[in-house]
């Protein structure tokens, strides 16, 4: 099975892909990232980036993402974080970035996901991603 397990310490960005602003240029609206969520994804990618396998994957995929941030106030070390941001919104500008560095092929590849958030006393980003076999697949 061809895996890749890796943890990225850092203080996760925070800013999302729903941040993205538009303006209207000729009576057309145009898409555009501000600066806040520009530094989100050029830190991802810097952590990221080390991690790019050699090889795209290209099979089915299982991505399991654990996103770590500081502990702050009275909260425990593991403790799950169910405040803002959202997990999908997280989400999408991690695979965004995932997608860019060339860890697959395209993401619509990603067929089982698990994410969650903790509050952590080593914030950063568990990442772990394999291929999984379509049923009636012969396994090696």
């Amino acid at each position: 099975m061809v895996e890749l397990r890796f943890f990225c310490p850092m203080v996760p960005p925070t800013e999302t892909h729903q941040e993205k602003k538009v303006k209207v240029v000729n009576g057309k609206p145009v898409f555009y990232e501000p600066q806040e969520l520009k530094e989100a994804r050029a830190k991802l990618m810097a952590h990221l980036a080390p991690h790019k396998p050699e090889t795209r994957f290209n099979g089915c995929l299982r991505l399991m993402v654990k996103w770590c941030f500081p502990l702050i106030g009275i909260r425990e070390d593991g403790e799950y974080r169910n405040t803002k941001p959202d997990l999908d919104n997280l989400q999408k500008l991690l695979q965004d970035v995932m997608t860019d560095l060339g860890f697959w092929v395209d993401d619509a590849k990603i067929v089982s996901l698990v994410v969650e958030k903790f509050w952590a006393k080593a914030p950063g980003i568990f990442i772990a991603l394999h291929e999984v076999h379509r049923r009636g697949e012969r396994r090696n």
